[in-house]
């Protein structure tokens, strides 16, 4: 059974930092392609970041510069870290994972940045 689970979320101020793990289980996690996506209030889903099995790594515009995707294969797990949040970076953020023609989702973990 594939499980990703979500951590690090919670309330910052804008300027500050946070940074939100993902730790998988039930993949063969060196072989998969990892990503971060959020979904604010009445807003669709979308890509922040990606990162491959080569940790070859892509980011939202709205994002780079500012937040990094990386991984620990010896961990399983994925991180985003998350510096200078703003206002706009409010959302409920899931890990994905890609692997084989399969998507995977955890459940999400908020982040509320305040002004």
């Amino acid at each position: 059974q594939v499980q990703l689970v979500e951590s690090g979320g919670g309330l910052a101020q804008a300027g500050e930092s946070l940074k939100l793990s993902c730790a998988a289980s039930g993949i063969i996690f060196r072989w998969s392609h990892m990503a971060w996506y959020r979904q604010a209030a009445g807003k669709q889903r979308e890509l922040v970041a990606s990162i491959t099995s080569s940790e070859s790594t892509n980011y939202a515009d709205s994002v780079k510069g500012r937040f990094t995707i990386s991984r620990d294969n010896a961990k399983n797990t994925v991180y985003l870290q998350m510096n200078t949040l703003k206002p706009e970076d409010t959302a409920v953020y899931y890990c994905n994972a890609y692997q084989v023609g399969m998507d995977y989702w955890g459940k999400g973990t908020l982040v509320t940045v305040s002004s």
